[in-house]
């Protein structure tokens, strides 16, 4: 295996000793019964991780290695409870920042962004603060270059809407952006998933390099690796179905297996013949099914009473009495370098994904120049009145709710998002306020350019501060279900059921608006008391209708065959749009606004809630909180 070499800009580190034993965890499941009942998916597994070494858990699909690793690193989900102990150095601590990393199995990446940009920003808002830039982008390119990234680096990442790199590219460069700190702990979920046999070689021999020289503590799951993938691991956790078939040394692994009677075939990968002797999914027999059970039962039976596990308990309790130093927090960006990177990165993303923000322009330009032709001309007939009240009826409507539309890219920022908060790139802070920054330019573009053509084409009354005040609205009333639209899919990640509780709530709004029905028409009780007063629609349409009527007075007839008469404004107002008159149209800016801080607010506390949940549900290794 060839040597890489690794440019190391701090001073060496003790390294982290990873022991757990009798571990426990079982998960809550519902059945089509409707009853709830806890089924076991790890039984009391004792084990430890060494600096410097990579430790293997292996299994056949559903036999509990994802749900190790997420234990180890204190990632077990909400449904899950687990029981035993899990030290490290000695101690029951807190896994810390910049000292601990994980790369999960699915490729939660930035779609938009290039290779290069992507670990660019990621090694920005990790390195220290005393790091010079220069130093960052640096070590980024030396990360890069070693995973073998350099002719992908001008690449897009790729996703929904164009073609990047490939799935194996995507893995690497997920590791690559674990791996700029140099971590002590760094836990691996299917690394290799996606790569071909020689790309999987490659990456885990740097990964080898980096335990052995940066003296890491790597625990890798992995499904099924190559042989010269497996002669790369230093020990081997086989599990099946929840137990403990083998703990130790890759080396040992084939003579217990063939002490039990279940030799490897020359010529055969040792890990394709461990993964078939203890997987039943696919007994097409009841023989077969039995055959394979007694081989797993024979194997866990027997790894009991071997010198494997003595050898284990020993040094589980070894490592134990040797107690080490704590796991200390690196520095990295302060919190206004993380919002200015944040805020670029955001920003970069919004102006390339299409589903952000540029269809939407084109929708919006389309739907306002009909708006403006087909309401051209209103006049000041009494019958012009209904006219104006259909026509922002329609805008401050429609407009808000295609706000909706960014749905799906506001569910992949929350992707990305709890990735990268996992590890501790960043704060709950910095994300909020940066995703708010960064979409301000573009909501006043899609503000200002369709409005326009609506306000102008159609003819609204004549006045830079009345046109001012409309475009102010409809901004106000996009960011608001924006804000609205972000805390649905920070509790709902899924794009349908997201869009369908979105379009919902915009239907609640919009029939208690005032303009599908009159507030004096509505019942008093639940939709005027308080859903009128509480929900957003109805403050958009009033301000809308105060900023076009304030000032004008219209000639007609509100009963057939009765003489004409001029209506002022305050009675169209008070007594036909029955418009609150006792504050003014700049009052229902401010509120608007305020809504606008608030659903910012309630954003920024549901992420925070849902934290320190989880953070209380499973102790204090949290990454997240650290």
């Amino acid at each position: 295996m060839d040597n890489v070499v690794i440019e190391i800009n701090e001073p060496s580190h003790q390294g982290a000793f990873l022991t757990w034993s009798d571990l426990y965890v079982t998960a809550r499941q519902v059945h089509t019964t409707r009853k709830s009942r806890r089924s076991t998916i790890l039984e009391g597994l004792t084990g430890y991780a060494e600096p410097g070494n990579v430790l293997a858990i292996m299994g056949p699909s559903g036999s509990g290695k994802s749900t190790l690793l997420d234990a180890l690193a204190g990632r077990l989900l909400s449904n899950m409870r687990q029981s035993g102990k899990i030290m490290i150095n000695g101690r029951n601590q807190a896994l810390a920042f910049g000292t601990s990393a994980y790369v999960t199995q699915d490729d939660i990446l930035m779609t938009t962004l290039t290779v290069r940009e992507a670990v660019y920003y990621s090694a920005l808002l990790q390195l220290p603060e005393t790091m010079p830039k220069t130093e960052k982008l640096e070590r980024a390119d030396n990360v890069i270059k070693m995973m073998g990234l350099e002719n992908a680096t001008d690449t897009t990442i790729g996703g929904r809407t164009t073609v990047g790199i490939s799935g194996g590219e995507r893995r690497r460069v997920c590791i690559c952006m674990e791996i700029l700190t140099r971590p002590r702990l760094l836990f691996l979920d299917e690394p290799t998933s996606g790569l071909d046999s020689a790309a999987s070689y490659h990456v885990m021999s740097y990964i080898i390099n980096l335990a052995r020289q940066e003296q890491t503590t790597v625990v890798a799951s992995i499904h099924q690796p190559s042989s010269d993938v497996f002669e790369l691991f230093h020990s081997l956790c086989l599990l099946s179905y929840g137990k403990l078939v083998y703990f130790g040394h890759t080396s040992a692994a084939n003579s217990f297996f063939t002490k039990n009677g279940f030799p490897c075939p020359s010529m055969r990968n040792p890990s394709d013949h461990y993964l078939r002797t203890i997987n039943n999914d696919f007994a097409s027999k009841e023989e077969g099914i039995k055959s394979t059970e007694k081989a797993i039962n024979i194997l866990s039976d027997s790894y009991k009473s071997s010198p494997e596990y003595s050898d284990v308990q020993t040094q589980v309790c070894s490592l134990r009495e040797k107690e080490g130093a704590r796991l200390e927090r690196r520095s990295q960006a302060k919190f206004i370098t993380q919002c200015l990177v944040l805020i670029k990165r955001s920003f970069v993303n919004m102006y390339r994904d299409p589903g952000y923000y540029r269809l939407r322009l084109i929708m919006y330009v389309a739907v306002c120049i009909c708006l403006g032709t087909i309401y051209h001309t209103l006049g000041n007939s009494y019958s012009s009145i209904q006219t104006r009240g259909l026509l922002f009826g329609f805008i401050s409507g429609f407009l808000t709710f295609m706000s909706i539309g960014g749905f799906p890219s506001f569910v992949e920022d929350m992707k990305i998002f709890r990735r990268e908060r996992l590890n501790g790139h960043y704060g709950v802070s910095a994300f909020v306020m940066s995703n708010t920054i960064s979409s301000i330019p573009f909501l006043i573009i899609i503000s200002v350019i369709p409005g326009s053509l609506a306000y102008y084409i159609s003819g609204l009354q004549k006045g830079f501060d009345r046109f001012l005040y409309f475009i102010l609205i409809i901004y106000t009333a996009m960011s608001l279900v924006e804000s609205l639209m972000m805390m649905i899919a920070s509790i709902v990640p899924d794009y349908l059921m997201g869009i369908t509780i979105g379009a919902g709530i915009q239907g609640f709004v919009f029939l208690t608006s005032g303009f599908q029905k009159l507030p004096n028409d509505l019942l008093p009780i639940l939709w005027k008391y308080p859903l009128y007063y509480i929900l957003y629609g109805a403050y958009g349409y009033e301000g809308l209708l105060k900023n076009e009527f304030e000032g004008l007075s219209f000639t007609g007839n509100n009963q057939t065959g009765g003489v004409n008469r001029v209506f002022t404004s305050e009675e169209i107002l008070r007594d036909i749009l029955q418009v609150q008159v006792n504050y003014s149209k700049w009052v229902i800016l401010l509120v608007l606004l305020l809504m606008t801080v608030c659903f910012r607010i309630f954003f920024f506390l549901i992420i925070k809630i849902a934290e320190t949940r989880q953070s209380k549900r499973h102790g204090t290794r949290s990454l997240a909180e650290s």
